[in-house]
């Protein structure tokens, strides 16, 4: 029996650990201040990541090379993602 409470205390040593390690990342809530109400971080990435987007857009449309975004069901949300990954990486460096 007592076989049987070291192997389960060793599995939720375990457990407890790598939990540990995976949330330390959950310090704070990076957020900005607007007006009074906290709003965080990823949401002006967003919104600059599409903005950057449509203006990528309008740009490869005026120079006629809007045939880069052909799959634009996979195209479009991929550049969102970068541009608002790389707007993160650029203003938010925490």
């Amino acid at each position: 029996m007592p076989l049987v409470r070291v192997e389960c205390s060793k599995r939720a040593a375990g457990v407890a650990a790598l939990a540990s390690i995976l949330v330390s990342g959950c310090a704070y809530a990076p957020s900005i201040s607007v007006l009074g109400a906290y709003f965080p971080d990823w949401l002006f990435c967003i919104v600059a990541g599409v903005a950057l987007t449509v203006i990528l857009y309008l740009v490869l449309s005026r120079l006629k090379a809007s045939n880069l975004l052909w799959p634009s069901a996979l195209v479009v949300p991929a550049t969102v993602t970068l541009l608002s990954l790389a707007v993160w990486l650029v203003l938010f460096q925490h």
